[in-house]
């Protein structure tokens, strides 16, 4: 990859951004200034991950909270950390136990969904680890944020809306009012430009930070989240938050053309991200913008997804050796089954996601990619009331049929749609990436390593150009942007092609990339949201 890009065809209201000392990257302006604050405090890249998604919590509720999980992928010192910061199904949520309350089904809201937060152990965890200054400094821009307001940005506006009408609509019952106090405090959604105050929140937060995290597991927050499931019929109880710590793992990869693709391992879909890609490496491509391109693309990350499907889960109950479906030979099997017409894999339904991004890095060469969600917008529709915990709602991806791979087992963790990227080179880190946005986020993760790799593009233009998503069968939505001549000759390869008018539901994405030789770094961010970088 030569880092003087000159391939641009996707020109936006955004340009690439280029920095030396450092740069935060993420969908909320707000935020990533408080991630750069933090690094000219004397902070690290790690400190201002932590704090930039902590304010984040504050700043885009709609994507993210206290309540939800979290990962992130840290090079540091030359090496690449991964953490796996999602946590497991109660020990007494059970396939019966949920049959017993008169479901055949997990419901998508409501406490029976909810699992154990790791966000607030991801953020310690980081600290602990790898950052440079106090816990409680990192997390104060976000307590200030909470406490004192800020202004709604027009993206935030619009998905708080559509959240607040769809919870409106479909949220009885005590249980959540919580929620409508707390995110519709004047009995509608705040609009653009209108202050909003978090007091609880910030309450929360400086609890987490003056305790490591420990009173949201061990002590009175962790009292209260127990209290709260027990009086609603959940299944959350204290122990189950005191057992919980976030996991450091081994990140996994692909090499793709001389880069390695990183990934967190399973149960993140991250797996399937590498599958397109050790699929797709099979093939050449001279340009960008053809339809042999985009067929090869989407029936690559077609098997990817329907393998992802098939084999992810917790890891301890995974039926298959990473290693053997992340080698050569497994790739040009799946590879030979691409022909010139569209396949049809076994279907299954996608739901929308509900989560951030961010990217950072600084002048000493640490780089971090992080994420952190509550699903499906605002999560469970659940807030633990008086601490602005709006509790996630993961659960509801698991299987009541034991025999299914990702089936609930107590204790246990589903199969998690969240995952950060990395890109190195030998043994030189080129950068953080990702894209976020359900099942959206795997498929997003190939289309911009190949515009980054094959095509030439920039880290904006990599992520302003056109994408796609495969949503089942051979149906495959474009945005509006996407060339018209190009969507109608992949219908009559046999793909099921529709124009999507809401181009959030083809993720948000962060880039920054770091010059080996110079230390230059340069960043994108998404232009499908408020995004923004920060840089020094």
């Amino acid at each position: 990859m030569d880092f003087d890009f000159q391939y641009n065809q996707y020109p936006s209201q955004r340009t690439t951004v280029f920095a030396n000392r450092g740069m935060i990257a993420t969908s909320q302006p707000l935020a990533a200034q408080v991630g750069l604050d933090i690094l000219k405090q004397g902070g690290n890249a790690i400190d201002a991950a932590i704090a930039a998604a902590a304010a984040l919590t504050v700043l885009e509720p709609t994507s993210n909270g206290i309540g939800g999980d979290a990962f992130a992928l840290i090079w540091t010192k030359g090496k690449l950390h991964g953490l796996n910061g999602s946590g497991p199904a109660p020990k007494k949520m059970s396939i019966d136990a949920v049959k017993a309350r008169g479901f055949d089904k997990i419901p998508t809201h409501g406490i029976i969904p909810v699992t154990v937060p790791g966000v607030p152990s991801t953020w310690a965890e980081m600290s602990k680890k790898f950052g440079r200054l106090p816990f409680k400094d990192v997390l104060q821009p976000a307590i200030d944020y909470a406490e004192s307001g800020f202004p709604l940005t027009p993206i935030l506006a619009k998905y708080w809306g559509l959240g607040y009408n769809r919870f409106k609509q479909q949220l009885i019952g005590e249980e959540f009012q919580p929620w409508f106090d707390t995110f519709a405090p004047n009995g509608r959604a705040p609009k653009a430009g209108e202050i909003w105050l978090a007091k609880n929140h910030a309450v929360t937060l400086r609890s987490i930070a003056e305790s490591s995290a420990e009173s949201f597991y061990r002590g009175e927050l962790a009292d209260k989240i127990a209290a709260c499931s027990e009086r609603y019929n959940g299944f959350i109880s204290k122990e189950d938050l005191a057992g919980y710590r976030a996991e450091w793992v081994d990140p996994i990869k692909v090499n793709y053309r001389g880069y390695d693709v990183w990934e967190i391992p399973p149960n993140g879909q991250g797996l399937a991200a590498l599958l397109g890609l050790n699929i797709i490496k099979g093939f050449g491509f001279m340009e960008k913008e053809t339809v042999d391109t985009y067929h090869k693309q989407i029936e690559a990350m077609k098997l990817a997804l329907t393998d992802g499907k098939a084999f992810i889960t917790d890891p301890s109950f995974m039926k298959m050796n990473l290693a053997d479906v992340l080698c050569d030979a497994y790739g040009d099997i799946r590879r030979s089954e691409i022909a010139e017409e569209a396949l049809m894999p076994r279907p299954y339904e996608q739901p929308r996601g509900g989560t951030v991004y961010l990217a950072a890095a600084d002048g000493d060469g640490n780089m971090v990619s992080f994420i952190q969600s509550n699903y499906m917008g605002f999560g469970s529709g659940i807030m633990v009331s008086g601490t602005g915990i709006a509790l996630q709602n993961r659960g509801c991806d698991f299987s009541l049929d034991p025999k299914h791979v990702n089936a609930l087992r107590p204790g246990s963790k589903t199969y998690h749609t969240i995952i950060p990227g990395f890109l190195t080179k030998g043994d030189q880190a080129v950068g953080p990436f990702g894209v976020m946005g359900g099942f959206m986020q795997p498929q997003g993760h190939m289309q911009v390593v190949m515009n980054t790799i094959d095509f030439g593009l920039n880290p904006q233009a990599a992520l302003d150009a056109p994408r796609w998503q495969w949503l089942e069968g051979r149906k495959i939505q474009v945005e509006p942007h996407f060339p018209i001549h190009l969507a109608q000759a992949l219908v009559r390869k046999g793909h099921q092609i529709e124009v999507s008018l809401d181009t959030g539901g083809f993720g948000r994405g962060q880039i920054i990339w770091r010059n080996p030789e110079t230390g230059v770094l340069m960043g994108g961010t998404e232009s499908r949201t408020d995004g923004a970088i920060a840089a020094w």
